[in-house]
Order: C-alpha cells, then sequence, then structure tokens
C-alpha cells in the first residue's frame, strides 16, 4: 500500500525553504491547481504558517494530507513528544496524515526515537508514521522495531542519483518511498535525454523526469512559487513513459548527482550504491 499514490497525491507541495508572505502565496496557488498534499517539517520553521495557510484555503479537512517530520534535536525521550504536540497545535490540527522521522539519529542509534514515533501513532498524534533518509539496513531495522508498519521512507530520488539498492529494497520491506528534491534542483530542465523524451508527449524534460519518478512508484514531492511551474510539476499524469524511455532515463543515474549529503546536513547517510 502507498497511502500517498493510493490516496490520488502523486505530487504533494513541499514548503522547504519558504516562509512568510511567500509561503502562503505558493500553498493557495498550489490548492487552486489541485495540489492536496502538503510536506513541513519541525526544521523548517514554518508549521505554523502552514497551518495558518491550510485553514484559510478552501478544501475540506479529509481532502488535504499533511506530512510534518520530527527534528533529530527532538528525539530525546523528554523532547520527542511534547515536539510533536507542538507542531500539531501549529498545524492547528488533532493529528497529521504522515509522520516521518526528518533524518538519522546523530548518534547512529535509531531505537530511541523509533520508539517515541510509534508511541505518537499509538496516541493518534498521525494516521501514519515513517522514516526519513534511511538506507537498506535502517529501514530494516525500522520494520522490525515499529509495530505500526512505515508507511514511507522519504528520500532525495531524482534520475541523476542511483538509488537502486534502495528501490529493490522499499518493495521487498514494502516501505514505499517518496522524493525530495524531485526536480534536482532544476537539472531535470537540462538534460536533452529529458527534453527530447518529453517532447515525444508534448511535455518538458522536467515533466518527463517526474513522470520517471511516478513511474517507479514514488510519490513526488516539489516546489515552486511560480504558477506555471506548479502546474507543470502536477500535470503529469495524463501520459505515460515505455520501457524503452524508461531504460534511457535509468541510464541517467549513473551520474551519481547528490544535492542533500553530510557537507549540508552531518547526519546525512551514505546511500547503499549499486
Amino acid at each position: 500500500m502507498n497511502v500517498y499514490l493510493d490516496g490520488g497525491h502523486q505530487v504533494s507541495f513541499g514548503t522547504f525553504p519558504l516562509r512568510g508572505d511567500e509561503l502562503a502565496s505558493a500553498m493557495r496557488l498550489a490548492a487552486e491547481i489541485g495540489y492536496r498534499s502538503f510536506d513541513t517539517a519541525q526544521m523548517y520553521g514554518n508549521e505554523r504558517a502552514v497551518g495558518d495557510c491550510l485553514r484559510t484555503l478552501d478544501v475540506p479537512r479529509d481532502q488535504l494530507f499533511v506530512t510534518t517530520k520530527v527534528s533529530p534535536n527532538n528525539f530525546a525521550v523528554a523532547d520527542f513528544l511534547p515536539s510533536v504536540e507542538q507542531s500539531l497545535r501549529d498545524l492547528q490540527m488533532d493529528q497529521v496524515d504522515m509522520l516521518l522521522l526528518h533524518w538519522p539519529d546523530q548518534h547512529g542509534d535509531n531505537a530511541a526515537a523509533l520508539d517515541q514515533l510509534q508511541i505518537a501513532h499509538d496516541r493518534g498524534y498521525a494516521a501514519h508514521i515513517g522514516i526519513s533518509n534511511y538506507t537498506v539496513s535502517m529501514m530494516e531495522d525500522a520494520v522490525s522495531r515499529l509495530s505500526t508498519h512505515p508507511a514511507a521512507n522519504q528520500v532525495e530520488f531524482h534520475p541523476f542519483l542511483n538509488t537502486q539498492k534502495l528501490q529493490d529494497a522499499a518493495a521487498r520491506l514494502n516501505v514505499p518511498l517518496t522524493a525530495y528534491c524531485a526536480v534536482a534542483r532544476g537539472k531535470l530542465a537540462t538534460s536533452p535525454v529529458l527534453d527530447d523524451i518529453g517532447a515525444q508527449h508534448g511535455k518538458t524534460g522536467t515533466q518527463a523526469g517526474l513522470r520517471w519518478t511516478l513511474q517507479k512508484g514514488v510519490a513526488i514531492n516539489a516546489m515552486s512559487t511560480r504558477g506555471e511551474n506548479l502546474q507543470l510539476n502536477f500535470d503529469i499524469g495524463d501520459f505515460r513513459l515505455d520501457d524503452e524511455e524508461m531504460a534511457r532515463i535509468d541510464q541517467l543515474m549513473d551520474e551519481g548527482y547528490r544535492i542533500v549529503d553530510s557537507s549540508l546536513v552531518p547526519t546525512a547517510p551514505q546511500w547503499d550504491k549499486p
């Protein structure tokens, strides 16, 4: 089961690094286009602003899917649940749809955070729980430790980064991947291969790259403040890449373009290499 794709949330609006009026304007544009899934995190510092904006949207709560993530700074037992309760107050809701651990524990021991995540679910703070930036072995540990099966592992995912081992493990463990940096910081728009494939379908190279991700069974987080880009990112459900096109894009993975690594986030793990 993939709670994002099965719920019709192929593309979520990712709120990082937006704040203030820029965030509110972009969220309203996204909602007008049809986005119903919104992704935030304690580390983004915008949960209150996201909650304020969600309350102004003319969208019933049961049509929204809201994801937030617990910061590693709040993984200590004394801090974890109070931080989730604060997130709920900021988001102005009794329950989020998805609660993730944002990064692996900085000391390499994820057990305590996983235990607290389970308690948060048991208390009804989240309809679904999951992980983020977990390697294969970390995913295996999470599945064995949590009594509620993790519903997602949110990771950097795009055609220029080889995550095949992670994909294989996700399928084996039944832990769906979701993608951040899905447009690869704009790199999708610069690829002649993607441009060529997109043109065959009357689409842009970026849309071809996002469609590749979707056909891998991976739901997408994408952010833009421009209405045109928000619309293009959203409009990837009306065409399909054939096997040859998917294989051509697969070859781009050998580039090994990692955006969010330990130089940006010290706890970022090395991905399992093919």
